[in-house]
C-alpha cells in the first residue's frame, strides 16, 4: 500500500494506450500535488497515456524521486520518443526532483533526443539510473556529454543561487549499454566536469582495456569524493589493472570497489594492484569484488599481506568465487581468518557484509598452466620471487610514510612495473 508521499504503479503489468485508461489510475495525482516520490515502473505507456500523465507530473512540486523503468514494453519505436518527450518536458520545471530512474528503456540512436535533452537541463539531478537501455557507444557518448553541459548548467545557477541549493551530480548508474571504449573519451570528460560524483556503476560495457585506461586516467582519477566504483565484466587485464592502481591511492573515501569478471589476474594484475591498496590511502574500502578474475593462491597471498600491514583497516568483504584456487588453499583460510577476526573485534553477527563470498565456482589450474608455473619456478626460485613482492610490498609502506598522497603518476608507474615484473599470481616473471 502507497504511503501519503508515495504514488505506485510499479510492476502491475498495465498497458495503457489512451487518456483515459489512464485517468482510471492516476486519480491520486489529480488529488494531492504533495507527492515526494511516483513509482510508474513496470507497465507500458503510450503517446497519449503519457500526454495525460504529463500536468499530473509537473503539478507534483514536491516530488523528489520517479521510476519511470520499463515503461515502453511492446510500443513501436515511433512511439517512444514523443511519449518520452511528453515524460521528461513535464519533468524539467520540479526543482526537488533529484532522483530519476530510466531503466529497461529503449535508448539507442533513434530514441535518446528527449532523454539528452532532459539530462543537459535538469539542474537538480543527483541520482541518474540507466541500466540496460541498449544506448551503445554513440548514444552514450551523448548522454556523457548531456552531463557536461549539465555540469555547466549547475555551476552557473551556483552563481545566481546559494551554493547548497544546487545538488552536485553524485551517482551514475549505467551498467548493461554496450557504452564501449568508443565512448570513454565523453564519459572520462563527463566525470572530470562532475568531479563531486560519489558512486560510479558501469557493469558489463564492453569497456576494453584502452577505454578502462581513459575511463580512470582522464576521467574518474579527479573524482576525490568517489565511494562506490563498479566496473565489473569489462576487461582490465595488465593495462587497466595498472591505470587502476594509478588512481586508486586518489580515492580516500572509497568504500566499495567492484572489479569483478575483468581478468584483472592476468600478468601480474593482481600484484599491482595490491601494490596501489598497500599505501594505505585507501582507509575506508570496506569491500572488495575480485569474482572471476583467473586470480591464484599467490595473489590471495598477496592480499593476506595488505591486510596483515593494516594498509586496508576497514576491509571486511572480499569476493573471489570463480577465481583459480584451491578452497584449502592456506592463503585463503589465512585470509578468511583475517576477516573474521576483524568481524569478532567489531561484534559484528555473521553476514553477507563480512568475510569471504562462497565459494560455488572455483576453476583449478590446468596442468599446462601448472607446468608453466614450474619452469618459472626453475628459473627464479619461489623463495626467492616472493622475498621481491615482500620488498616491494614494504617499499610501498616506506612511501606511506613520505607522504604518498603527493607521488606522481611516474612513481606510481614505476612501482607497477616492478611488481607486474615480479610473480604475483604464479605465471612466472616477464621476460
Amino acid at each position: 500500500m502507497s504511503t501519503p508521499t508515495t504514488f505506485s504503479l510499479a510492476d502491475r503489468g498495465l498497458k495503457l494506450d489512451t487518456a483515459d485508461q489512464t485517468r482510471e489510475h492516476t486519480q491520486p495525482l489529480s488529488a494531492s500535488t504533495t507527492h515526494t516520490t511516483i513509482l510508474l515502473n513496470g507497465n507500458t505507456f503510450g503517446p497519449s497515456a503519457c500526454t495525460h500523465l504529463s500536468p499530473l507530473l509537473s503539478s507534483q512540486t514536491a516530488l523528489s524521486t520517479i521510476n519511470i523503468a520499463d515503461i515502453f514494453t511492446s510500443r513501436l519505436l515511433a512511439e517512444i520518443p514523443p511519449a518520452l518527450s511528453s515524460l521528461l518536458t513535464s519533468l524539467l520545471p520540479l526543482q526537488k526532483l533529484q532522483t530519476v530512474d530510466l531503466s529497461d528503456n529503449a535508448f539507442g540512436l533513434n530514441t535518446q533526443a528527449p532523454l539528452v535533452e532532459f539530462l543537459r537541463k535538469h539542474v537538480p539531478l543527483r541520482v541518474l539510473v540507466l541500466n540496460n537501455n541498449g544506448l551503445g557507444p554513440e548514444a552514450g557518448a551523448l548522454i556523457a556529454d548531456a552531463l557536461c553541459e549539465l555540469a555547466d548548467k549547475k555551476a552557473g545557477a551556483r552563481k545566481e543561487e546559494e551554493a547548497e541549493a544546487v545538488p552536485s551530480l553524485e551517482t551514475v548508474i549505467c551498467g548493461r549499454n554496450r557504452l564501449e571504449s568508443g565512448s570513454m573519451k565523453a564519459w572520462s570528460r563527463a566525470f572530470n566536469k562532475n568531479k563531486d560524483i560519489k558512486v560510479v556503476k558501469m557493469v558489463q560495457n564492453g569497456i576494453r582495456q584502452p577505454g578502462i585506461e581513459v575511463l580512470l586516467r582522464d576521467g574518474l582519477a579527479g573524482c576525490a569524493k568517489l565511494e562506490v566504483l563498479d566496473l565489473q565484466d569489462n576487461t582490465f587485464t595488465d593495462v587497466g589493472a595498472k591505470a587502476l592502481a594509478q588512481v586508486v591511492p586518489g580515492w580516500k573515501a572509497l568504500r566499495e570497489l567492484g572489479v569483478g569478471d575483468s581478468l584483472l589476474g592476468r600478468k601480474g594484475g593482481m600484484g599491482v594492484l595490491c601494490g596501489a591498496l598497500a599505501q594505505g590511502n585507501n582507509p575506508k574500502l570496506e569491500t572488495l569484488r575480485l569474482q572471476y578474475n583467473e586470480i591464484d593462491g599467490k595473489g590471495v597471498g598477496l592480499l593476506c599481506d595488505v591486510l596483515r600491514r593494516g594498509a586496508l583497516p576497514a576491509l571486511r568483504r572480499v569476493e573471489l568465487n570463480g577465481n583459480k584456487f584451491s578452497e584449502d588453499d592456506a592463503r585463503v583460510a589465512k585470509l578468511r581468518a583475517l576477516l573474521e577476526e576483524r568481524r569478532e573485534e567489531a561484534g559484528a553477527e555473521q553476514g553477507a557484509e563480512w568475510g569471504l563470498d562462497e565459494f560455488s565456482d572455483l576453476e583449478e589450474e590446468s596442468e599446462e598452466e601448472e607446468e608453466e608455473e614450474e619452469g618459472a619456478e626453475d628459473e627464479e626460485g619461489e623463495e626467492e620471487r616472493e622475498t621481491k613482492a615482500e620488498e616491494i610490498l614494504r617499499d610501498a609502506e616506506e612511501e606511506e610514510g613520505r607522504n604518498v598522497s603527493q607521488k606522481a603518476d611516474k612513481d606510481i608507474d614505476a612501482l607497477a612495473e616492478r611488481l607486474g615484473k615480479t610473480d604475483m599470481v604464479g605465471q612466472g616473471p616477464k621476460p
